[in-house]
């Protein structure tokens, strides 16, 4: 009752308590392993996983399934979550989500024929399955606006039966390979059908995008007061660098280049500081004007300790790379006086474009409408502007478009920011077999190209609300 009520520390307690005077019950372990990874602590939830498989639970596959999630999302282990994917799937071979999550993982470390071989035994045992053909599709090169993909995805969107959150993820496939292949009328129109099934999809509960709800939020992050002096903070071990930015504007390639550096361990999309900002700071961001040195520091020891449960044995420049970061660059001053934070910037057009082109999570609603696209932006524009007159020398911008054409002049800047030695390893960052969990995996395996740069005017003729907004 108090694992369905929410109630997480309690019902762990009460857990622990049942085990403590009988060890020998799978099914306490394995909830317990279920209720510890929701507090945030994966290592404690394996270990309870460990003992639910040890007394031979039942569905032990599911159990192996858990593990992998965590191992791959959690402890950023690759390696340990195929192990546990694939052992769900010597016990039973049709186990659908252990299939998809190795697939899913072997994206994320750039294995292009591995994942397709996983997708397409997917698609071979559930062939009516829409998921599976949709990341099928989104891994894949075609020649032909006629090729195969395009006429199965084509054909599916036909059916009748297939909810709304699957015609979303088949219509961005469609408009990836369309794109691909240069019919970028046809493409638009698949992602504008995409985002139209995403807004269809969303939950009720899930507020859609309002500019003034927009303008009141960066209105209350502007009106705090600076921080105080900016003295240094010692960090022990590990010392956090942020990345930060809009979505699809360079972020995951910036960090893939740092990730080659011998100095650097990269963090992937943390979410540390969001859960710190809704749990500790209520109401936030007011209650940062108000933040004492003593509370900053307590927050400023969970922060690393977060990063310590994903990454054990880290140590140096460790990276946070979440885009919407942006929005708590106050709090990160004040946790992290002498932060550095790159500041990731492309092409305004480019950039809401490729955000709208991209099955992005309903936390992010404003990428579901153009003209949406360009008002968050301008307000982002004008919120970093503030960041920058408070906080000049610990924010660096870094240009998407400068950074595909002279690399290595500007990974030198971005190194010096850093105080860091140029390493040559860093311009064969395509070469690195660092796990990536964004939209960006398959063009961060691939030599830096400058063929994204000014894309926006193959859709010109299409961004009529984008470039009213922008230019409002």
């Amino acid at each position: 009752m108090l694992r369905e009520s929410g109630k997480v520390p309690e019902a762990i307690a009460a857990y622990r308590a049942v085990l403590a005077e009988a060890p020998n019950l799978p099914d306490s372990w394995y909830n317990l392993g279920w209720l510890l990874r929701r507090a945030g602590d994966p290592t404690a939830a394996i270990a309870a996983y460990d003992r639910a498989l040890a007394l031979n639970v039942s569905g032990p596959e599911e159990v192996l399934l858990n593990k992998g999630v965590i191992f791959a999302d959690d402890l950023l282990d690759p390696a340990k979550a195929q192990d546990s994917y694939r052992a769900a799937l010597a016990i039973n071979p049709r186990y659908g989500h252990a299939r998809f999550n190795l697939a899913n993982t072997l994206e994320d470390l750039g294995d292009r024929e591995g994942a397709a071989s996983e997708y397409r035994t997917l698609l071979q045992q559930s062939p009516s399955e829409p998921e599976p053909l949709a990341r099928l599709a989104n891994l894949s090169k075609i020649d032909s606006p006629h090729d195969e993909l395009v006429v199965q995805i084509q054909s599916a969107l036909v059916r009748t039966d297939l909810p709304a959150s699957a015609r979303t993820s088949l219509g961005f496939a469609l408009g990836r390979l369309l794109d691909q292949v240069g019919a970028y009328d046809h493409a638009f129109e698949a992602f504008k059908n995409a985002n139209a099934q995403s807004l269809a999809a969303r939950d009720p509960k899930q507020p859609g995008y309002d500019p003034a709800r927009q303008h009141a939020l960066v209105a209350a992050l502007m009106s705090l007061p600076a921080p105080g002096p900016i003295t240094p903070t010692s960090t022990g071990a590990l010392s956090p660098v942020f990345i930060l930015g809009q979505f699809r504007s360079g972020s995951t390639l910036l960090e893939q280049v740092l990730s080659a550096h011998s100095a650097v361990t990269t963090g992937g999309e943390l979410p540390l500081l969001g859960t710190i900002a809704a749990r500790d700071l209520r109401p936030y961001p007011q209650s940062l004007a108000n933040l004492s040195t003593a509370r900053a520091a307590e927050l400023r020891d969970v922060y690393l300790s977060g990063v310590a449960l994903r990454l054990p044995g880290a140590s140096g420049i460790v990276t946070d790379k979440r885009p919407d970061n942006f929005y708590h660059i106050g709090l990160i001053l004040r946790l992290f006086p002498d932060a550095r934070i790159l500041h990731t910037v492309r092409d305004p057009l480019d950039t809401c474009l490729s955000n709208y082109f991209l099955h992005l999570s309903h936390m992010q609603p404003h990428a579901l409408d153009l003209a949406h696209l360009g008002h968050q932006y301008r307000a982002y524009q004008g919120l970093m502007a503030h960041w920058k007159s408070i906080a000049p020398d610990k924010i660096i911008d870094v240009d998407y478009d400068a950074l595909v054409r002279s690399p290595e002049l500007e990974i030198r800047k971005v190194l010096t920011f850093l105080n860091l030695p140029f390493d040559a390893a860093c311009l064969d960052f395509h070469n690195s077999r660092t796990p990536v969990k964004t939209a960006s995996v398959w063009q961060v395996r691939e030599p830096l190209y400058q063929r994204s740069s000014g894309r926006w005017r193959n859709y010109e003729s299409h961004l009529r609300p984008l470039l009213e907004a922008l230019n409002d």
